[in-house]
């Protein structure tokens, strides 16, 4: 039976990668698209505010590309150098995300000071602007598969990927916005302060995203929901133990790692405390997808609260 489990789970572990791996390629395919159509809507219509929307779509190609390599990384087992699993592999692909947007919106505000030199009226205004839009609907549509599988399958790549295009369909919309205005009233100086808004929304959120890429290298504990999730699974299954102290989590990447101390009686067999933790790690294995479990057993003179304590409570 343990057998036949295992084999399911490592079925299932293949089978999440071969998903997550194909979205990633996918996603660098996809970029290219995007970029294509918007390069030509700039290169139609003159309009900085264009060029920095194509100019952050080559950031998507890039990141889409470094996606894939992170991912790649992250779903090799573990081996004598990374005993833990490679899971923070991703953290990296979206840090270097942040990174690139902030380099993309300096070069855009550069354009932006040029055009306010020159501010030029747009060419075939309309035709750009029905190219982009078409490319802001598939960034939409994919931003949408990105993110709910990402969060689905426990991707931070896919998942910063996913955020970083739904943001660039923010901006396109912006964008779209802004310059019908600049057209139907003639105030060509819209699009260069577009433009400007654009850099300086992609700079807040790839400070934003950097930001949330280190605090997952940095072992960040699950949110208080999942917390609480892991208290009440560790109490109904520890029938045979006094109490358990000293709950730890961190998240790497798609894992969750899970410490604590279980204290039982001294007189308590090793055998016996064994399959307490077995059905406290099964439990937990069945609720919460990576899980990693390290329990440490202790006697009872190790306990935190009083004698006589029922319901193996959390001290």
């Amino acid at each position: 039976m343990a057998a036949m489990e295992d084999t399911t789970t490592a079925a299932a572990k293949a089978a999440a990668k071969r998903k997550v791996a194909n979205l990633a390629f996918w996603s660098i395919v996809i970029a290219f698209l995007v970029m294509g159509l918007k390069f030509v809507a700039w290169q139609i219509t003159g309009s900085v505010a264009l060029y920095s929307d194509a100019l952050e779509s080559i950031v998507n190609v890039i990141t889409a590309a470094a996606a894939l390599w992170a991912i790649r990384i992250s779903y090799k087992p573990a081996d004598s150098d990374h005993p833990f699993g490679h899971h923070k592999a991703e953290y990296f692909s979206a840090v270097l995300e942040g990174v690139l947007i902030v380099v993309a919106a300096l070069l855009i505000i550069a354009k932006v000071w040029q055009s306010l030199q020159n501010p030029a009226s747009l060419e075939q205004p309309w035709e750009g602007l029905a190219i982009n839009a078409g490319a802001a609907l598939v960034n939409a549509v994919w931003a949408f598969v990105l993110i709910r599988n990402g969060r689905t399958e426990r991707s931070p790549a896919l998942v910063a990927d996913g955020q970083h295009i739904m943001t660039d369909v923010l901006t396109s919309v912006g964008v779209i916005v802004g310059l019908v205005a600049a057209v139907m009233t003639g105030w060509h100086i819209l699009d260069p302060l577009l433009a400007l808004l654009v850099a300086l929304n992609i700079l807040y959120q790839g400070w934003k995203l950097t930001g949330e890429s280190l605090s997952g290298l940095m072992d960040r504990a699950v949110d208080t929901q999942e917390h609480m999730q892991i208290r009440d699974i560790i109490s109904a299954n520890s029938k045979g133990a006094m109490e358990v102290h000293d709950l730890k989590t961190r998240i790497a990447g798609r894992a969750t790692f899970i410490e604590f101390h279980l204290v039982v009686d001294a007189d308590m067999t090793v055998g016996a405390s064994h399959v307490i933790c077995d059905r406290i790690e099964d439990a937990l294995k069945a609720e919460i997808p990576s899980v990693r479990v390290t329990i440490h057993v202790e006697p009872d003179d190790e306990a935190k609260l009083p004698k006589g304590t029922t319901a193996v409570p959390f001290a």
